[in-house]
């Protein structure tokens, strides 16, 4: 029996939540809070769910939507274009080489997973944009941003994890 439009559309929103998550998280970082300094130690939302993807779901999340994510993060975070989508691609390259190490493995093991992973991501951060601007950036707002990305994870987390067997189980 062939499925119904209904069906198809069904499927493929399911296909897309992950992205969509993902690109709605960098929606979320780049809303202008009128707090002064405070987009530059904001937590990276979109690198945890790009590393929840990548690990449990790779499938829904391939190398293209992620380029397109760090992409609209540069352009919504006035980022030289190619920062993010460098940083994360970097992110799910390593994710998936570690990916058989992690499933499956207990949250704290997930997590101090990730805090290496987000480490490198911001050091990277740091590094290409001392680079492009030809001057050290201020470490101190990375290790900032680094560690309430950290504090951010495990809800994040829980919340795709959930996400997950609730809409992503059939697809």
């Amino acid at each position: 029996m062939k499925p119904t439009l209904w069906q198809r559309l069904a499927v493929l929103t399911r296909r897309l939540t992950p992205f969509l998550l993902t690109l709605l998280l960098v929606l979320i970082v780049a809303v202008p809070l009128r707090i002064p300094g405070v987009a530059r130690v904001m937590p990276m939302l979109p690198l945890i769910a790009l590393f929840h993807w990548a690990l449990y779901r790779p499938d829904l999340m391939p190398a293209a939507a992620v380029f397109a994510v760090g992409v609209m993060q540069d352009i919504l975070g006035g980022m030289p274009i190619g920062t993010s989508a460098v940083i994360y691609l970097f992110v799910f390259w390593t994710v998936g080489v570690q990916r058989r190490f992690l499933v499956g493995k207990p949250f704290a093991i997930i997590w101090l997973g990730f805090a290496v992973v987000a480490a490198g991501a911001c050091l990277g951060g740091w590094m290409l944009i001392s680079i492009y601007h030809v001057v050290l950036a201020e470490p101190w707002a990375f290790l900032f941003q680094y560690l309430m990305t950290l504090g951010f994870f495990p809800v994040l987390s829980l919340l795709f994890l959930r996400w997950q067997g609730m809409f992503l189980k059939r697809v």
